[in-house]
């Protein structure tokens, strides 16, 4: 596979720079909650766009309101830089991007995590410039919201199987078969992060570098396998996916990715144990009270994945032929207590 990822540079200090480097008038796309923490790294007279929704058409209409600007910076985390890429792919503008967080590999993709309806859909198609990964501004931002972006390469521990899995069954799409040389380079990248937990954790800059690094190699993975979303993802995402789409609320990426990392191991027999143990070591949490969720929710978006998944054209997984029983939920709420405890309020 063609290696081709996005220029990012690591430093300190980079977002003042900015200013410097971009084409004026320049937008700046980012969170009201951010804005206060960064505008003084910017021109008085930049035009500034608040992110309010993810939902393409709201997008799209947005777009066309804004003033003139001859460039685009994404400043956030996953919300915010996949709004600036669709401004960008929309305006025909250059990007570049900041991210505030390293909580997804979302500013290493091409496409845009937009909703059709409350749907992911992945769409559009921009490269920036560059990506600027700030070490102060990581390091100073909320620890487990950092540390849950092991989710985007802990998944690879679900996307593997599912592909193997999907090939013994017959049910692989003709267009992704099974690439045993591709899922080896999978592995490496999934191995860099295992190994490198306990940086990640501390989120020191070589846990920085190691993590966005597998982020990144994740990011550009789709396009560089001609759009095959097999080796970076598979039922570990999917339950995230129907949570959204059942409940209308927002999450942590990482939070119900890596709740559907581990409980897709179940399904699997994928050594569930050790990732879930590897996903407590990383400091993510995924008991659904953090989430702002009931276990009964969550039960109930594992009953629905079967049904959900095929309706809307994701690929096959173990959660199709699955059999979702009492005794497997029960299984999987004890296991997540007996490793993190009771919640307490």
């Amino acid at each position: 596979m063609a290696k081709k990822l996005f220029t990012t540079i690591y430093g300190r200090n980079l977002v003042g720079e900015l200013k410097n480097i971009v084409q004026r008038p320049y937008l700046v796309v980012t969170m009201e909650d951010l804005w206060d923490k960064f505008k003084d790294e910017f021109d008085d007279d930049c035009i500034v766009h608040f992110v309010k929704t993810l939902e393409y058409d709201e997008i799209m209409a947005n777009v066309e309101k804004l003033p003139k600007f001859e460039s685009v910076i994404g400043l956030g985390g996953g919300q915010a830089v996949d709004y600036a890429k669709m401004v960008a792919w929309k305006s025909h503008m250059p990007l570049y991007q900041v991210p505030t967080s390293i909580a997804t590999n979302a500013v290493f993709g091409h496409r845009a995590g937009v909703r059709f309806n409350s749907i992911v859909k992945y769409v559009g198609y921009v490269e920036p410039v560059a990506v600027y990964v700030d070490y102060g501004v990581i390091q100073s931002g909320p620890k487990a919201l950092n540390r849950s972006g092991v989710c985007d390469v802990l998944c690879y521990n679900n996307s593997m199987f599912d592909w193997k899995y999907a090939s013994d069954q017959g049910k692989c799409e003709e267009k992704w078969p099974y690439d045993q040389e591709m899922v080896d380079e999978v592995n490496e990248v999934f191995q860099s992060v295992v190994n490198g937990l306990d940086d990640i954790y501390e989120l020191n800059e070589k846990g920085i570098r190691i993590l966005t690094e597998g982020l990144r190699w994740g990011g550009g993975a789709f396009h560089n396998n001609g759009w095959n979303p097999r080796p970076i993802e598979g039922s570990d995402h999917f339950l995230f996916y129907t949570l959204e789409y059942m409940t209308k609320k927002k999450f942590i990426h990482g939070q119900p990715v890596c709740l559907g990392i581990y409980v897709g191991s179940e399904m699997g027999g994928n050594h569930p144990d050790w990732i879930l143990d590897v996903i407590h070591r990383a400091g993510v949490e995924i008991r659904p009270e953090g989430m702002g969720l009931t276990w009964d929710e969550v039960f109930d978006a594992i009953r629905y994945e079967k049904e959900f998944l095929p309706a809307n054209g994701y690929w096959y997984t173990v959660i199709n032929d699955f059999e979702v029983t009492d005794e497997f939920l029960q299984r999987i709420k004890n296991k997540v207590i007996a490793k993190y405890g009771e919640w307490e309020n």
